[in-house]
């Protein structure tokens, strides 16, 4: 018999882990009854990790092999301070489930460790009895059998040669790059414990990317300084664009032209401090900092992510929110390769939420907060029809404000994102199509995640299980069209490492 450790990784904030309890603890009961079937003697470490210092003070000294149960969002830190510079059997497991997003805390908590070097095993079920999923049972017994879980790496490939036509646009951007180098404004830094998607100078100056990060008490001094004309132009143009404004509704009695207001006021403080930099794209922080003191940054980061926006020049800065640069990055060059072939440069940010069988093949939710461009909504430059604003969960968003919302149309797409992997930065490339969900499918999948947030069902050419078992991040970037070729071409030539995940060839 094994003694193995069960862990509760946490949010830095109270209120959602006290809401996530009775799902953890029942999670944590069902794993404890798989060990115990498989013959082992679990015990739990009390309480949620939700600092690291007590990762650090729990954790650091326990050898048994140990087991995070991951219900909820939760901060990669909480698991990797306490574990790094150990060698003890770790394995993330989680639950499948949109309301109650485990697979998300995994894959961004599995990423940090990635990144880290330390290692670490994955798991997952969706079975109301885990006792009762054979292949999570016998998956488990190997874990603890070896310390370690394997899954097939049918899916994963290095990308073969692209067309000359693809290369010859990859060089051609390639050669703006190494001409002027892509500077990305940094407003903060890491968010929520993300530090998978933080790379820095030494990283980023290898691939013609470079930083420079802006405190963002600048957002808060700087907003004193712009004018009530601008901000009454800026909220005239959105209305006149087609944005819809869900003030008040829902009980939402908080969200009003004010909050709106307010958001488009930091997004002129940040447009300004873009132009001033001269930067090509942006990674915003926002969270935690600033979630008492502005309201959120979702409607500003959806409206960079749009070439129809207040004070434009035309075209879209790509935003990646919560600083994240392993989607600034792809986003950015999708972007160029989207403007080199002529089609139109939005890219979006998306979490990878869930996911679900539907019409023989296995569609992802993608949705995040807010920072998808209107685009997404309308395949229409010009305009912000089909995108609504909602108040963000008060939960999380105590101080008033709205998304950038709306159903994602059908097309297809190319997907990528950068993280890294072996003290190096590599490339996730992969394409597949959007897809429009029968109405009474698509709320019932909307409303198991998070209505509020945009909203975009997608066959990314691979299914739950490569997914789960293999992707470094939470976070996904997403272009309309096929930028799939130019992107591996380009990837290649600015020196990443590139990896294609796909199920299926093509």
């Amino acid at each position: 018999m094994k003694k193995i450790a069960l862990f509760w990784p946490g949010d830095a904030r109270a209120k959602p882990n006290e809401v996530a309890l009775p799902s953890i603890t029942a999670a944590t009961i069902q794993m404890e009854r798989a060990l115990e079937k498989l013959g082992h003697s679990p015990y739990r470490i009390e309480g949620f990790l939700s600092k690291p210092h007590e990762s650090i003070e729990k954790l650091g000294p326990i050898d048994d092999p140990m087991i995070g149960v991951c219900v909820h969002w939760f901060y990669g830190p909480h698991t990797t301070d306490g574990v790094v510079g150990k060698e003890n059997p770790l394995l993330l497991a989680s639950n499948f489930s949109g309301r109650w997003p485990g697979l998300v805390g995994l894959l961004n908590t599995g990423a940090c460790l990635e990144s880290l070097d330390r290692p670490f095993s994955r798991i997952w079920t969706d079975a109301e009895d885990w006792t009762a999923d054979k292949a999570f049972m016998d998956r488990l017994d190997t874990w603890c059998r070896t310390g370690r879980l394997a899954w097939p790496e049918d899916a994963i490939r290095e990308p073969g040669p692209v067309a000359p036509a693809a290369e010859a646009i990859a060089r051609k951007v390639a050669a703006e790059i190494h001409k002027r180098r892509v500077l990305l404004l940094m407003l903060g830094d890491t968010s929520m414990g993300m530090i998978n998607g933080y790379f820095g100078p030494r990283l980023l100056n290898k691939h013609g990317f470079t930083e420079h990060k802006i405190d963002q008490a600048w957002i808060i001094d700087r907003g004193r300084g712009i004018s009530e004309k601008r901000i009454d132009d800026a909220l005239r143009f959105v209305k006149d664009r087609g944005l819809t404004f869900h003030w008040g509704e829902n009980g939402a009695a908080d969200f009003d032209e004010r909050a709106t207001r307010e958001q488009l006021r930091d997004y002129l403080v940040v447009l300004d401090m873009v132009n001033e930099y001269k930067a090509d794209c942006l990674g915003w922080q926002y969270q935690l900092g600033l979630i008492p003191l502005r309201p959120p940054s979702d409607l500003a980061e959806g409206l960079f992510n749009s070439a129809c926006r207040p004070e434009s020049n035309g075209t879209t800065i790509a935003c990646a929110t919560e600083a994240d640069q392993g989607n600034a990055i792809p986003m950015e060059l999708m972007k160029r390769l989207l403007r080199e072939k002529g089609l139109h440069e939005a890219v979006m940010f998306h979490d990878v939420r869930w996911g679900g069988e539907h019409d023989g093949r296995f569609l992802w939710v993608l949705l995040n907060s807010g920072s998808c461009g209107a685009y997404a909504f309308n395949h229409d430059k010009d305009t912000l029809r089909g995108a609504h604003s909602y108040r963000q969960p008060a939960m999380y968003f105590p101080t008033p404000g709205g998304t950038l919302a709306g159903e994602s149309l059908p097309g297809a797409m190319t997907w990528a994102r950068t993280y890294i992997k072996e003290g190096a930065l590599w490339m996730d490339i992969g394409k597949g199509e959007v897809v429009k969900l029968p109405p009474a499918v698509r709320d019932a999948w909307w409303e198991g995640t998070t209505r509020e947030w945009p909203f975009m069902a997608a066959d990314m050419g691979i299914g739950r299980d490569t997914l789960m078992a293999h992707y470094l991040s939470n976070h996904v970037a997403v272009a309309y069209g096929d930028v799939f070729d130019e992107m591996v071409a380009l990837s290649r030539e600015l020196g990443f490492k590139v990896r294609i995940l796909a199920d299926r060839a093509g």
